[in-house]
C-alpha cells in the first residue's frame, strides 16, 4: 500500500481540478479594480509638456495589489505598492524612494482616486501632508496632481502636476 506524505496531501488539497484555473475570490470584488485605469507603461510630462519621467504600473498578485516603478527624467527613482483594504474600504499607497517615504489612504470619489497622508522628507528630516489626485482624462491620459500642506491641511501648495501618456498597456 502506498502512503501519501503530508506535503503531497497538501498539494492535492490546494491544487485546482484538471481543466480549472486557480481562483482568488479574496480580490475579485469590483473595489479592487477601481485603480485599474492607472495600469500601463507611461511617459509622464509636466503641465508645460516637459518630460518628467517614465512610470510602469502593474497589477500584482492576481489583482490584489498594484505596483509602481518610477524613474524621473533626472534619474531619480522610487516605487510604490497600492492596495484596496476591504476592512477599511479604503485604498492605500506606500511609496519608497531614497529621499522620501509616503503612506497615503483614500478612495475613489466620482472618477478620481484621491489619497492623502504623511510625506517624510528624509533629506530635510521633516514631515508634511501630501494629497494625490489621479484623474482619467477623456483622451486616455491620466492626470496625477499632488498638493502639499506644511500646516496640517489648512493651506495647500502645488507639489507635482503630471500627465501620463501611455506608451504600452
Amino acid at each position: 500500500m502506498r502512503t501519501i506524505t503530508p506535503l503531497l496531501l497538501a498539494t492535492i488539497m490546494v491544487s485546482p481540478a484538471p481543466g480549472q484555473e486557480a481562483q482568488n475570490p479574496s480580490c475579485s470584488d469590483a473595489s479592487f479594480r477601481q485603480f485599474d485605469f492607472w495600469l500601463g507603461t507611461w511617459e509622464v510630462k509636466d503641465a508645460s509638456g516637459k518630460i518628467a519621467g517614465n512610470n510602469t504600473i502593474r497589477a500584482q498578485h492576481q489583482g490584489c495589489a498594484i505596483s509602481e516603478e518610477w524613474r524621473s527624467a533626472t534619474g531619480n527613482a522610487g516605487s510604490s505598492i497600492n492596495y484596496y483594504d476591504p476592512r477599511t474600504s479604503r485604498w492605500k499607497q506606500i511609496w519608497i524612494s531614497p529621499g522620501a517615504l509616503l503612506e497615503m489612504s483614500g478612495g475613489l470619489q466620482g472618477q478620481e482616486m484621491i489619497l492623502e497622508g504623511p510625506l517624510q522628507d528624509l533629506k530635510e528630516s521633516r514631515t508634511t501632508l501630501l494629497r494625490g489626485v489621479w484623474t482619467p482624462l477623456p483622451d486616455g491620459r491620466v492626470r496625477q496632481h499632488f498638493t502639499e500642506s506644511k500646516d496640517g491641511g489648512k493651506t495647500w501648495d502645488e507639489w507635482f502636476d503630471g500627465y501620463y501618456q501611455r506608451t504600452r498597456d
